[in-house]
This record gives C-alpha cells, sequence and structure tokens, in this order.
C-alpha cells in the first residue's frame, strides 16, 4: 500500500510538473521563484498588481503575496485597489472595523461582480488582520464626465466632490506611449481621443494620490490594479514618481500565452515581474 501511495504521489508530481499553469518572471526574462517575489516586494514602497481582472491564477497569485506580505511586515502591510471607488472609502472602513455587517457592505457597496470570487478574499484578509483597505479609483461618474465632456467639466464640481479624486488641475503627459496608444483609439471612431485618454489619467492620477495619502513612510502598499494602469512603468507609477521621484515602486503584470515556461521577449520590460500565465486557466467570468 505505502509503494501504492508513493507511486501515485510521484506521478501526480510529475504531471504537475509536465503541466505548469504560470510561471514568474523578473524584468529582462529571467525565471524566478514565488520567494524572490515575496521578498523584493516586502522591500519596495509600493507594489502594483497589474492584473487580468478575469484570470484566477492573477487573483490566486494576488492573494499569496498578501498573505505572505502579511506575515512578513504585520501592521505595515496597507491594501488596496482600483476596484473600490474612493467615495466608498467610509463603508469599507465601517465594514472593516465591524461597524455594519457583511451583508449591508456587500448591498450598499459598488462592487464589481466578480467581487464575491476575486476580491472578497483580499478585504477578508484585511478584515482579520486588521489591515487598511483603500478605495483608491475616481468614483466612476466622474471619470464618465471627462471622457463625454473633458477635464474641464470636473471643475463644476462641489469642493466636496473634488476631494475624492486627484487635485486638480491634472498634468497629462500625452506622450507617454500608453496614453498616446488610448488617444490613437479616439481619434479612430470611438469618441475624442483626448478625452479617452485624460478619462484614463484621470483614474491613474486618482490611484496615485490615494495611494501616497494613506501609506506612511515605513509601510509597504499593496495595490491591485488592470495590468494597463501599470504596464511598461506608467499610468499609476508616473504619476506617484511626479509626487515622489524617489518612491521605490515594484510593478508586476499579468500575461497569458500557450507556453507559460517561455516569456516572448517582447514582454522582458513590461514590468519588474511578470507572470506568464497558461491561456487555457479558468476565467473567473
Amino acid at each position: 500500500m505505502k509503494r501504492l501511495l508513493l507511486a501515485t504521489i510521484a506521478a501526480i508530481s510529475s504531471l504537475s510538473a509536465q503541466l505548469p499553469a504560470y510561471q514568474l518572471y523578473e524584468i529582462g526574462g529571467k525565471s524566478i521563484d514565488f520567494d524572490q517575489l515575496v521578498a523584493a516586494a516586502a522591500r519596495a514602497d509600493v507594489v502594483l498588481f497589474g492584473e487580468l481582472h478575469n484570470n484566477a491564477i492573477a487573483h490566486w497569485l494576488e492573494l499569496e503575496l498578501a498573505k505572505a506580505l502579511e506575515e512578513e511586515l504585520g501592521q505595515r502591510l496597507v491594501m488596496g485597489g482600483e476596484m473600490f471607488e474612493t467615495d466608498g472609502q467610509l463603508l469599507m472602513d465601517e465594514y472593516l472595523s465591524g461597524l455594519v455587517a457583511e451583508s449591508y457592505f456587500e448591498k450598499e457597496a459598488k462592487l464589481w461582480n466578480n467581487y464575491a470570487t476575486d476580491y472578497k478574499p483580499l478585504v477578508v484578509l484585511a478584515k482579520d488582520k486588521g489591515l487598511p483597505f483603500v478605495c483608491t479609483n475616481i468614483p466612476r461618474r466622474y471619470a464618465g464626465m471627462v471622457a463625454k465632456n473633458g477635464l474641464e467639466s470636473l471643475d463644476h464640481l462641489e469642493k466636496a466632490a473634488k476631494g475624492l479624486i486627484c487635485p486638480l488641475p491634472l498634468v497629462v503627459d500625452p506622450d507617454l506611449p500608453g496614453y498616446k496608444a488610448l488617444h490613437a483609439m479616439g481619434m479612430g471612431g470611438h469618441g475624442s481621443g483626448e478625452n479617452l485618454m485624460n478619462a484614463q489619467a484621470i483614474k491613474d492620477a486618482t490611484m496615485a494620490h490615494h495611494i501616497l495619502a494613506n501609506r506612511d513612510k515605513d509601510q509597504v502598499f499593496l495595490h491591485v490594479n488592470g495590468a494597463y494602469h501599470s504596464n511598461n512603468h506608467e499610468g499609476i507609477v508616473w504619476y506617484l514618481l511626479q509626487k515622489n521621484p524617489k518612491l521605490r515602486i515594484i510593478t508586476i503584470s499579468t500575461i497569458e500565452s500557450s507556453n507559460p515556461q517561455v516569456l516572448d521577449e517582447g514582454h522582458h520590460s513590461l514590468a519588474d515581474f511578470i507572470v506568464n500565465i497558461d491561456e487555457d486557466v479558468t476565467k473567473t467570468y
């Protein structure tokens, strides 16, 4: 019986080795392991985990990284995410502190449809460990205003509303490749190119602003966002460095491919760390 059990374990281990779901790489294309990623993240000021919103492995790795950092840093860890808008911070704080029940939080918060499977584990971890979880993204109604009517439309907001976004006026660098691509997309018939670019920029700037506003100098802020917001060290990264050029920022990007064991050279500089995931991995929606 013991021989059979050992043989079964060996067979499963062999199959797992042949079917890796993902592989981690550092900038430049060298493969690394999870412990190396954790060690680097623990030394950073801000960690931007750029995910694919529907990728199960990406969400699992976010949670595992958060757990590992909490074990390493304790109360020095702060978490936050693009999926939570700044006007929901009071409700988030009330839930995390136990003032309101989970049922009220989930009913009244503007949660993404995949919250229960993909983001709830992070929020619950923060609650269980007594950690802050920061709602960083601009309320979507204000981003919609910019997309439709331009940045100038934000000037008409009340003072309290402006407190939910980054300080105005917003400086946008239209030469950043990511923004230039959005501008071109708009010019291609999808609306105003400039407005589309600026709507993205106001999201990036607001997330950067609330990351900095909610982090003490000895803390590590683990932020979850769509990969486009931090790929190629643009977006959120650019705005963070405008405020603090000495900030130690680590970016993680998620990609999918037919072979996680090979990282295409075009992705070598996408981020400080790249998660290459098998494209056949189950999607969460």
